[in-house]
């Protein structure tokens, strides 16, 4: 049995209204997609890991319900037209995937003074000027 489930976009607060199974594990709404998930359109097969996760367009209608807003006199679609994200939660080895991409690291040298040459030798080779 699939119920509507709605989610907001995260450019302009749409609602849209996705017919989904009973079982849900979404991870996020985001205006950007997940390095390395596999996303379908809402009108393609997306559960039962066929993806992982929805690409909407907010205010295409195709196979999406968009909640309607008293406000919209003029009878124009809703939406702003910009793509957002719908990440399912992954597994891999028994492992939630974090989402999030690799930091690199910077090794920081605990010792901030310059390391350049010393004071320079004086006329009689006893360092300093003179």
């Amino acid at each position: 049995m699939s119920y509507p489930v709605t989610y907001h976009c995260p450019h302009c607060e749409t609602i849209v209204a996705l017919e989904r199974d009973g079982y849900l594990a979404d991870k996020a709404v985001t205006p950007y997609p997940f390095e390395g998930w596999r996303y379908a359109d809402p009108t393609e097969p997306f559960e039962d890991d066929a993806a992982d996760g929805v690409r909407f367009a907010c205010g295409d209608s195709d196979g999406v319900v968009w909640a309607p807003d008293e406000n919209e006199a003029d009878g124009s679609q809703p939406g702003c037209g910009e793509p957002f994200y719908l990440s399912f939660v992954r597994y891999e080895n028994g492992q939630e995937v974090d989402p999030r991409a690799e930091s690199e690291f910077v090794t920081i040298d605990p010792d901030p003074r310059p390391s350049g040459p010393g004071t320079p030798d004086g006329p009689d080779g006893s360092g300093g000027f003179w």
